[in-house]
C-alpha cells in the first residue's frame, strides 16, 4: 500500500503553538509552529486559517504551503534562503516498529543503496 495515495489531510488547525493535522485514516498527526519559519511568524488567526488541498495544507495568508507526505516524513519546511526557495528542514522521528518490520526498512535500504531514514521515507510515504 502507497501511503502517500491514501494518506490525506481532512481537517487540521491550530493550537497551542502546535499544528494538527487528521488524516482520512483516522490517525492525528502534529508538529511545532516553530518548526517552520513562516508560521513562527503567523498570528493565531493567520494560523488557523488552512486551507487542504489534495496534496496537503495551505495557509493563504502567511503564503506557506505544506504537503502531506512532507509532514507525516517530519519535513515541516519554511527555512528560507536569500534566493525565495525553501529548504527542508528536518526534525528528528523516532518510529518504534516489530524486529520484521525494521528488517525490511534495512533490506530496502540495501537494495536501493540508501540510508534507513531515506529507506523508511521512501516506505512509508512512497516518496
Amino acid at each position: 500500500m502507497n501511503t502517500s495515495e491514501t494518506e490525506k489531510a481532512v481537517k487540521a488547525w491550530h493550537e497551542k503553538g502546535r499544528i494538527v493535522v487528521k488524516l482520512n485514516s483516522g490517525r492525528t498527526v502534529d508538529f511545532a509552529v516553530s518548526a517552520n519559519s513562516r508560521l513562527a511568524a503567523g498570528t493565531p488567526a493567520q494560523l488557523n486559517k488552512i486551507e487542504i488541498s489534495p496534496y496537503g495544507l495551505h495557509w493563504p495568508e502567511l503564503d506557506e504551503d505544506l504537503s502531506t507526505a512532507g509532514i507525516l516524513a517530519g519535513r515541516f519546511g519554511a527555512k528560507r534562503a536569500g534566493s525565495g526557495r525553501k529548504n527542508g528542514t528536518h526534525v528528528r522521528l523516532y518510529l518504534s516498529v516489530s524486529p520484521e518490520c525494521r528488517e525490511k526498512v534495512v533490506r530496502f535500504a540495501r537494495k536501493k543503496k540508501v540510508g534507513l531514514s531515506q529507506a523508511a521515507e521512501e516506505l512509508i510515504v512512497g516518496a
